[in-house]
């Protein structure tokens, strides 16, 4: 709920690379905690991984003291920000902070690690002991926040402060910084301080700091370290770490105290801290940089006398349009007095400008050697900073930051779409974009856009227009599809810095989807086409958007687009590849045409053969459907076809070619995230290079009969590129008829399957393991096209109630099937109608007859699933029983949203959930049962088995807040098919269909079996500090 490229083990991972544990326990990486959008384009890191006490200890007395004084009044905090926001994407890390008040409890550390969006975290004293902590300020520039914990809480030792003194960080002193090696023991880096006055270092993309002074030490920091003190050989805190080189260079940057000394101050005496802008970044600039930018001899004269140790002067770097000095500063301009008073310090810019919100400051600046002297109103820091966020039809959304639009030099208006999914969902892109207008109706800031977003009903399809961060010139217009009968509540989060959590208010509920009305239509003439019946197959495509608001059974997408055949047009009956259909958990909608779209549900969904059944409303239809003509008899090797596909553009392929291949394929195994595939099929193979290029199509004859369906078949992911491998493979349509016959007689196919997977295997392979040469001879005389039979390769695990498979082994031969000599996969589908087979096979050497029960395929299918702590959980599916030889229980965790308890604490996807607390769970009715006992905000335990069967034990907080328990339950009494249910928190249960917060960039489209994870930068470039 990961966030994306990195695939998931099936062990357990660990956010910590250490030696000291054992590998069942580790937590996820490290690098699963970031976000790829933090791989940045500076040599700069957040934090730091410290060296060991003893090797960084001052060898004097006096330095031994201060670091057994300073280590009390330093914590690991561990936190989560639970959904993206600004420029902080949803994630689960650790860092260090440092107590500022024992009294009342104020911890200071970094703005990245408080974040700008919902918090939740803890922390651990040096002595072990835990405590919740509430952000209870983050500046909206600076790097530094301030969390509170509640001192009554810490029984075992005395907690006391450290005083901040940002006047005592001298150039040349010796310093030193301690904080905690990722929550696992403490760590000392030794440092002496090289500059005062260096620029804030830029971190790319994300959030970054400025108009600020840093300090230069030097000094060997990585990522780790986050928030810890910088102190001195008297035990001061004179900087707060907050990043360093990732290229190995020996340097480390601090944040001066000034800034959060009066925050911190303020907040003791209960009043707000007030902060100024202009909306201009300023830059230290020396003087002979000054010099070639205006800068007159009798001001550097004048400035040099004043301060004899400065060296250089405030420029501005970017003025932000329809900002207060837009149209009267310029970039380039030399800062030289404000208020008539000389200034060279970002500390006095930032007192002034603090202390004169809502009025006028007078500014003197120098350009191009010419005095030029402007009053500006100084604006509210704090309104140009999003404090609150709307929820709706699956994204996120907030008024675009003051952060941002420095980033990018653009005025501080539009709204900024923190989270693009569910609905808004645009391109491959997921965040960075700001909303111009929905439904034809410009939304200039977030009440507008909430505005209009009240009168949409639910299931209309508007206008949205839209553009990215980084690419302000071009206008994007897209139409979506609203969802609000998933996401049914449109939900307001404000920002409560009294309690440090963010509260939660209904903007009220969807209005109802407007009846559907009936449409007319025409289908495209194929011109300069020498096969008129074959180019009439046109009329019996649809294209099917399908769009799940949950991930399932390890499927790694959540919108897919392909083309389905209609096979009965009166009925409205189409046959599709489950690569676009994988569950009915989901959204369908058909265009006709190109023209009408109108909704579908979901009919069938083969355990086996790739293919999903849908029907829309055919009355809504008044266009020339075709229903296609389905051959009955299988197409031969060697045959002369025409291919008729869907193109990668969905513009149609046609051309004439013949089949190369005829055999019998499975699909491989996706090995880190079980998920569906098809086994035991015949694909058919083209000579055509448009084959490996259309994802959905058909085989068609001279005279319009279809012979096979051209189908994706969804694959493993590589492990080099993390990328899903789509196979495009033929499938005969005489196979198709056992189902659709039933099926146009609207009787449900109540097929049962062997639970076995097979292989093909020769003549000669069988003769050397036991199969007489009589049978051999029946092989050729059954078959001549191919001597085959069918070898055991997998028997699926069997599901935990029902019959038990297990009278087939791995390495039987399968000769016959109740009398029926089986030597094509077509000749297996006499499965389907018999409970008990009477299988002659060849075990060991040896001939003999079984008894072979075959399992139904109702229970096959997810038909319930709960959102708790983040995890998606559900009965384990066939991908997983056809992986794996012991199922551990009925809990099986398919995915997880980033930010979340469950990421935070490391159940990962293909996890099974055995116990919670002392309590056995092995099915989802008593872990239920079991968690809704559990109060919200403290700890429990969960008994945990790897997919490998490697035991371990998770501690979880469990968080309702931000992470409610939810229940999707199949009914086709349901307008969805499914009921939907949350679990408030003392067991009771209320309607809470689309309570569920989106998994998040972090839970899209390449993400391995519904995790997402985040991608660590390239050494030398800039990384996420955490």
């Amino acid at each position: 709920m990961e966030l994306n490229g990195h695939i998931r083990h099936k062990r357990k991972g660990s956010p910590v690379i250490t030696h000291e544990r054992p590998v069942k326990l580790f937590r996820p990486e490290r690098s699963d905690t970031l976000h790829s959008d933090h791989s940045l384009d500076d040599q700069y890191i957040y934090g730091t991984d410290m060296i060991e006490p003893g090797a960084a200890t001052s060898e004097n007395m006096e330095w031994q003291a201060t670091i057994e004084r300073v280590v009390k009044n330093v914590v690991s905090i561990h936190f989560c920000q639970t959904c993206s926001f600004d420029t902080s994407p949803a994630l689960s890390s650790e860092a260090t902070g440092f107590v500022v008040d024992a009294a009342k409890g104020y911890i200071l550390t970094n703005r990245h690690v408080v974040g700008s969006g919902p918090f939740w975290g803890y922390c651990i004293f040096d002595n072990h002991e835990e405590c919740d902590v509430y952000p209870v300020y983050r500046d909206p520039v600076h790097d530094f926040g301030i969390l509170r914990f509640d001192p009554t809480k810490i029984k075992y030792m005395q907690v006391s402060e450290l005083v901040l003194r940002p006047d005592l960080a001298k150039v040349g002193h010796e310093i030193r910084v301690v904080g905690n090696d990722a929550g696992e023991k403490l760590s000392i880096l030794s440092g002496v301080i090289s500059r005062l006055d260096r620029n804030a270092p830029e971190y790319g993309e994300g959030y970054s700091d400025f108009n600020t002074n840093y300090i230069q030490a030097a000094a060997a920091a990585s990522g780790g370290s986050s928030g810890s003190p910088v102190v001195n050989v008297d035990g001061y805190a004179v900087a707060l770490q907050a990043g360093g080189r990732a290229d190995g260079a020996a340097t480390d940057y601090f944040l001066p105290l000034d800034r959060p000394l009066r925050a911190l101050e303020c907040i003791r005496k209960g009043t707000s801290i007030s902060r100024g802008t202009i909306q201009t970044q300023w830059l230290i600039k020396p003087f002979d940089e000054c010099r070639r930018l205006g800068l007159t001899a009798t001001h550097e004269a004048a400035i040099r006398k004043g301060f004899p140790k400065e060296t250089g002067l405030l420029v501005a770097d970017i003025v932000l349009p329809e900002g207060p000095a837009d149209g009267q500063l310029e970039e380039g301009d030399v800062l030289i007095k404000v208020n008539d008073e000389i200034l060279t310090q970002f500390v006095r810019l930032d007192d002034i400008l603090d202390s004169s919100v809502g009025k006028t400051v007078k500014v003197l600046v120098q350009r191009g050697g010419e005095d030029v002297e402007v009053v500006l109103q100084v604006g509210d820091l704090h309104s140009i900073t999003p404090d609150r966020f709307v929820t709706v039809a699956g994204g996120s959304f907030h008024d675009l930051s003051y952060q941002q639009a420095r980033l990018y030099a653009i005025p501080v208006k539009g709204v900024y779409v923190a989270e693009a999914a569910g609905s808004f969902r645009f391109d491959s892109t997921e965040s960075g974009w700001l909303i111009e207008s929905v439904d034809q109706k410009k939304t200039p800031n977030l009440d507008k856009f909430i505005e209009v977003m009240r009168e949409i009903p639910d299931r209309a399809r508007v206008v949205v227009t839209y553009k990215h961060l980084t690419d302000l010139h071009t206008l994007n217009t897209s139409i979506i599809f609203i969802d609000r009968h998933w996401s049914k509540k449109m939900r307001l989060a404000v920002r409560n810095d009294e309690t440090g959590i963010w509260d939660f208010s209904d903007l009220g509920e969807a209005l109802p989807a407007a009846p559907p009305q009936k449409r007319k239509a025409d289908f495209v003439k194929l011109d300069a086409v020498g096969h008129p019946a074959a180019a009439d197959t046109v009329r019996s495509f649809v294209r099917v958007s399908c769009t799940m608001p949950l991930k399932l059974d390890g499927f790694p997408r959540t919108r897919k687009i392909g083309f389905g055949v209609v096979f009965n047009a009166e009925k409205g009956l189409v046959i599709i590849s489950r690569a676009f259909v994988p569950y009915d958990l989901c959204d369908l909608s058909v265009t006709v045409a190109d023209s009408i779209i109108v909704d579908a549900k979901v009919r069938f969904l083969h355990p086996l053969a790739n293919y999903a059944i849908i029907q829309y409303d055919p009355s809504l239809v008044d266009a020339p459907v075709k229903s296609a003509k389905l051959a009955r008899e299988p197409i031969k090797q060697g045959a002369s076809t025409i291919f008729f596909g869907w193109n990668q553009n969905l513009r149609v392929a046609m051309t004439p070619t013949t089949v190369t291949d005829i055999t019998t394929v499975a699909i491989p195994q996706n090995l880190t995230a079980p998920r569906y595939r098809a086994i035991n099929l015949d694909a058919i193979t083209v000579d055509s290079s448009l084959s490996g290029q259309c994802a959905s199509g058909v085989l068609v004859s001279e005279d319009g009969t279809v012979q096979a369906l051209w189908l994706s078949y969804l694959g493993e992911r590589t492990a080099h590129t993390s990328k899903d491998v789509e196979y495009h493979l033929g499938l005969a349509t005489p196979t198709l008829f056992p189902v659709l016959d039933q099926i146009q007689k609207d009787v449900y196919p109540s097929l049962r399957i062997l639970n076995v997977e097979t292989n093909t295997i020769s003549m000669s392979q069988v003769r050397i393991m036991g199969v007489s040469e009589h049978w051999i001879s029946k092989v050729a005389e059954s078959n001549p096209s191919r001597h085959q039979l069918f070898m055991v390769r997998k028997v699926d695990c069997a599901p935990s109630t029902g019959t038990d498979s297990q009278s087939l082994q791995e390495g039987d031969i399968i000769l016959t099937l109740n009398g029926i000599l089986i030597t094509r996969v077509s000749e297996l589908d006499i499965m389907y109608d018999n409970e008990i087979l009477d299988a002659l096979i060849v075990r060991g050497g040896q001939e003999m007859n079984v008894k072979v029960p075959t399992i139904p395929t109702q229970d096959l299918e997810t038909d319930r699933a709960v959102v708790f702590c983040g995890a998606v959980l559900h009965r384990p599916h066939h991908a997983v029983r056809q992986q794996i030889s012991k199922l551990h229980s009925e809990v099986y965790v398919s995915a997880r949203t980033r930010g979340s308890p469950s990421y935070q604490y490391g159940l990962a996807p293909t996890n099974f959930v055995t116990g919670v607390n002392d309590a056995p769970t092995p099915t989802l009715s008593e872990f239920l049962a079991a968690v809704n006992k559990i109060p919200n905000n403290t700890y429990f335990r969960l008994r945990v088995r790897t997919f490998d069967n490697v035991p371990w034990v998770a501690t979880m907080k469990k968080d309702e807040h931000y992470f409610p328990t939810v229940e999707y339950v199949k009914d086709p009494t349901e307008p969805n098919g499914w009921k939907v249910r949350s679990f408030a928190e003392k067991g009771g249960v209320q309607d809470a269909s689309g309570a569920v917060m989106d998994e998040g960039p972090a839970a899209e489209d390449d993400a391995g079996g519904g995790e997402v994870d985040g991608a660590g930068a390239e050494t030398g470039f800039i990384k996420a500090k955490l």
